[in-house]
């Protein structure tokens, strides 16, 4: 404490001992210099100039206004409001109001100097006023703005409300009754609807190019934060410019200055990071069980506030929330009790949070269970080898979001984790880490329908990567599992024919770009012997085979066909590296030159089916579909006829080698680098072609403008053109699977410079010509005639190829007649 007045008028404020030497000296003259902008008693409050701020009392008409009777007080209530009220009329708060519209009741308070503090009623009146929509800060984005600084100056207003007038013609409305008369306010009263509301009105007015920077602010709470001694007395003398240029002042027995950490909010902010207050910890750990619904809510109220500090805060309460269910019966059992217990263990030592670092990239842990999720969100330290807990979140699911699949929870998790971490998600890249989590296949399935295509959609605005945890390292990560007990870990089950989602080992491995992996199985049974194998791509791509064998064979021979098709496809893939997993210990042990392990039956269930269902597969015999010879070309035909773009990269180049390669441009920012990821998601690489992504599960293969070109002259006026307008060639060119960014407007571009349809075509402002039926007027009048043909096999008794068939549109009567050529004498007297 040190005082800032003489001996007599003692003026004191508390500073901390963080700031030595000169620079506590410098402090002690700044405090001295402004200790007008303290007050110590109403009389040194001149209050806010009125072209500044006034708070307005509008009132909506269709609510008439409401006098309150006086209420009966005790004795020495009485005479305590009368000493606090002539306290504020010495002080210029109130006035006599006299035949007001609007009268409330006084409300005491008791405080703990025995003091009352006088607070008026105002609900009639604020039901009766419309709500003030300006916003008050998020207080998780305020702590975080605040934590990991070296300094701070805690201030607070005296008695803040009070320093704001109140509009001349709203000052009437703010009538209250006692026992020695009524009163209105000449200042802006505790109590109002909107008060909050226009006091954060009037702080960012006045502090609007300090804050985020050098001083937050929240309603009469401001705090001062700097990193150095000397920049924070910088940053101080500003703010008290600030505030003796606008008469406002601040409460020195609410000031703290200088100090290395301080409560805000009902947590506390240091140099470390952002802790709980321990007086809410406290106030948690001293609760006795609950036994009413008010004191469960009451218990899950106060644990809400510090949410953010607690790891699967849903799961461990689940008990306990059953009990506010409408079904539910109020009983505190065994369950509620260990909830309870687990909740007090755990806050006896509770986490330190960090704010994040702009520019590195977030770690996101998360778990989906039956009934609830819950997740961390960390960050790597400067030195990226400690990782530091940011905020733990955690949800139940609703009855219908329980009865989705773990694939459909855990996207639903996902989107709700996005939008309520959405201040921290935006402005950074979020590594997503989930172990066996089935999420990851998502950002690379080609085509989604349904919920999960809702979700993916509004995830594609987060710039969030799939990263594989090999081990647990980090410190966030080991206190998050350390919570989360072991029986709450579901295993995905896997079962055929749903190919979305297929687990292959206990222990997932870092992803090679290179590595393809080959599963293989063969079936011998009564019914047959097939085969099966599914191979996948680096990009995890599955693309399963079978066939079924026609001779004989014991199970190991089916096995080793099975392995053989599997690596002839691998080599048609042109796959450099190769892990072929199987089920049978006899194949695997007998090649050493192929990576090859032996797995679980369990977990090669694909190939397992596919060979299955094509040794079940009946085939009837002498009826064998004759075999059509194909020449396989050493490169696919479109590619032979394309000539190269101008520049030599067609406009889809950067995507392509993104998601083949993973690199970037030389010369990308980080923005384009965000873009280019997020374009990437629309886009499905198969071997050496790119396909966009259809909203109705089509892939559409990407063309360059070469290959554009040629696409709309062939479907305009080509063999089956039609020369149709532009924007249906262009639905029928996507119908076809072909996508470029500028296809519509090629399309329209092309028509208005065919000279056929602009010599041709109709008149688009000419009214549509009526069609008619066409009638024969008599029988034999009007043929219809076309030709079938050639036939082969010859038919059976004429040997003819082909046919004239001719049709009475009278009577429908049909005549037809063959030859061997249609050509000739006498097809002219056939027709004649």
């Amino acid at each position: 404490m040190i005082n800032l007045g003489g001996e007599n008028d003692k003026k004191e404020v508390k500073v901390g001992t963080a700031i030595k030497g000169d620079e506590r000296m410098r402090l002690f003259k700044l405090l001295t210099d402004y200790v007008d902008i303290f007050a110590w008693t109403y009389q040194d409050m001149p209050g806010l100039d009125s072209n500044i701020v006034e708070h307005r009392l509008p009132l909506i008409p269709e609510y008439p206004p409401i006098k309150q009777k006086l209420r009966r007080m005790k004795p020495e209530v009485s005479l305590k409001i009368k000493e606090e009220v002539k306290k504020q009329l010495d002080a210029g708060f109130l006035a006599v109001a006299k035949y007001p519209q609007w009268v409330a009741n006084i409300v005491p308070v008791p405080k703990k100097d025995g003091k009352v503090r006088m607070c008026v009623d105002y609900r009639d009146l604020n039901r009766a006023s419309p709500k003030d929509d300006f916003p008050l800060p998020h207080i998780d984005v305020l702590v975080d703005n605040t934590a990991q600084h070296a300094f701070f100056s805690f201030m607070d207003g005296f008695s803040g409300y009070n320093q704001i007038k109140m509009a001349s013609e709203d000052m009437e409305k703010t009538t209250f009754i006692t026992s020695w008369g009524t009163f209105c306010y000449k200042v802006m009263p505790f109590g109002l609807k909107n008060a909050g509301a226009t006091y954060q009105r009037a702080m960012v007015t006045l502090f609007h190019d300090m804050m985020h920077k050098e001083i937050e602010v929240y309603v009469d709470d401001m705090i001062a934060k700097s990193r150095t001694g000397a920049e924070h007395i910088t940053n101080l003398q500003k703010l008290f410019e600030r505030l003796r240029k606008y008469k406002l002042r601040l409460n020195p027995a609410k000031c703290t200055f200088g100090v290395k950490s301080g409560k805000l909010l009902g947590f506390v902010v240091s140099e470390k990071g952002i802790e709980v207050d321990p007086d809410k910890v406290r106030a948690i750990l001293e609760m006795p069980a609950p036994s009413t619904e008010k004191e469960v809510r009451g218990f899950l109220g106060r644990l809400n506030y510090i949410a953010r500090f607690i790891s699967q805060l849903t799961a461990t309460c689940n008990p306990i929330f059953k009990l506010l269910r409408k079904s539910q019966p109020m009983v505190w059992n065994e369950d509620c009790q260990k909830a309870f217990e687990k909740i007090k263990q755990y806050l006896q030592e509770p986490p330190i949070l960090v704010p994040p670092v702009p520019g590195r990239p977030l770690i996101l842990y998360m778990s989906v269970l039956d009934e609830s999720m819950g997740c961390v969100l960390g960050q790597h330290d400067a030195s990226g080898k400690k990782e530091q807990a940011i905020y733990y979140l955690s949800k139940k699911f609703t009855d219908c979001e329980m009865r989705y699949s773990l694939l459909e929870r855990t996207c639903c998790a996902l989107a709700w984790v996005a939008r309520r971490l959405r201040q921290y998600m935006l402005s950074h890249t979020t590594w997503l880490v989930s172990k066996m989590d089935p999420i990851k296949y998502i950002f690379g399935k080609p085509a989604l329908t349904g919920r999960i295509a809702r979700w993916k959609m509004l995830m594609s605005e987060y710039d969030i990567i799939y990263v594989t945890q090999k081990a647990v390292k980090g410190s966030a990560l080991a206190e998050y599992l350390a919570h989360q007990p072991i029986e709450d870990y579901q295993s995905m089950q896997c079962e055929f024919p749903d190919e979305d989602i297929m687990t292959l080992f206990d222990e997932e491995e870092s992803i090679n770009e290179e590595k393809w992996t080959l599963l293989f199985d063969g079936a011998s049974n009564a019914l047959g012997h097939g085969i099966g194998t599914v191979l996948i791509s680096p990009k995890n791509q599955f693309i399963p085979f079978t066939a079924r064998l026609d001779f004989d064979c014991t199970n190991n021979v089916a096995e080793y066909e099975a392995c053989a098709m599997g690596i002839v496809a691998a080599l048609e893939f042109k796959a450099k590296v190769l892990e072929v997993y199987g089920d049978s210990a006899l194949v695997v042990h007998q090649l050493k030159e192929i990576t090859f392990q032996h797995i679980p039956r369990e977990d090669n269930q694909l190939a397992d089916a596919l060979a299955t269902l094509s040794s079940m597969f009946k085939i009837s015999q002498g009826n064998e579909v004759p075999l059509i010879r194909i020449q396989n070309r050493d490169q696919p035909a479109y590619c032979q006829a394309v000539e190269e773009e101008p520049d030599g990269r067609p406009w889809f180049y950067d995507i392509k080698r993104y998601i083949k390669d993973k690199e970037y441009p030389p010369s990308a920012s980080a923005n384009d680098k965000k873009t280019l990821r997020r374009l990437a998601m629309g886009f499905f690489l198969n071997g050496d072609v790119l396909y966009k992504r259809n909203h109705d599960m089509v892939l559409l293969r990407c063309v360059d403008a070469i290959e554009a070109k040629k696409i709309v002259e062939e479907v305009h006026e080509g063999s089956f053109g039609t020369h149709m307008n532009g924007h249906v060639m262009a639905r029928k060119i996507l119908r076809s699977g072909y996508y470029w960014l500028t296809m519509e407007s090629d399309c329209c571009n092309h028509v208005r410079k065919c000279h056929k349809c602009q010599t041709y075509a109709d008149n688009i402002h000419a009214p549509p010509t009526p069609l008619n039926v066409l009638a024969a007027p008599w029988p034999f009048s009007m043929w219809g005639m076309d030709v079938i043909g050639p036939i082969e096999p010859k038919a059976r008794y004429q040997g003819d190829l082909s046919y004239y068939i001719c049709l009475c549109l009278m009577n429908l009567w049909v005549v037809y007649w063959g030859n061997m050529m249609l050509l000739g004498r006498k097809s002219k007297q056939f027709i004649i």
